[in-house]
């Protein structure tokens, strides 16, 4: 007779169980799930070529001599490719002096505030406008709005001016002008 009330009793607590199961399936919430994605264009990598240098040919002892950016033979260019449109920042580092070769003798450069041209369409520094880019813009702080052009790229024509002393070494003098330049992410 135990063994049939276990029996019983073990009936008991398995229907029993299988209600308190039934019972809270009820309750059970529906689930989902979703994928989602991350993406990113990489854009052109930025580079920067100097075209020509800017170059003032034959000077005389003390007298100055003024290169205009807008020269096509003579302004310094700089040419910058990278993504159309995108925003840059470029940095021109300017040299206070250029000097021989051989160092024994330097002359004074400067640059005026409105010694650079940003030409976004590609054209000459003798032919580009305002419409065209940034005309007449101070090469020591260029404007924080440059962008490559449409066509993947932009040019900066670069003047100045050297003054020779008036016992200046004769000889070719040269000194380096250095553009950086990099995405804003604009």
């Amino acid at each position: 007779m135990i063994s049939t009330n276990s029996n019983n009793l073990g009936r008991w607590v398995i229907i029993i169980g299988l209600l308190v199961l039934a019972g809270s399936a009820g309750n059970v919430f529906g689930q989902d799930v979703a994928t989602g994605q991350a993406l990113a264009n990489v854009l052109t990598a930025l580079s920067v070529t100097a075209i020509q240098p800017l170059d003032f040919q034959s000077v005389f002892q003390g007298v100055a001599k003024i290169q205009d950016q807008t020269n096509d033979a003579l302004s310094g260019i700089f040419g910058i490719a990278g993504q159309g449109s995108a925003g840059i920042s470029v940095y021109l580092t300017l040299p206070q002096y250029i000097a021989l070769a051989t160092g024994v003798d330097r002359m004074t450069i400067a640059f005026r505030i409105t010694d650079a041209t940003v030409d976004t369409m590609n054209f000459t520094p003798s032919t580009v406008t305002a419409a065209d880019g940034w005309v007449d813009v101070d090469p020591n702080s260029l404007p924080n709005t440059l962008v490559v052009g449409q066509g993947g790229q932009t040019n900066i024509y670069l003047g100045g001016r050297v003054v020779p002393s008036v016992d200046q070494t004769a000889g070719a003098y040269a000194g380096d002008i250095i553009c950086n330049v990099a995405y804003t992410g604009v």
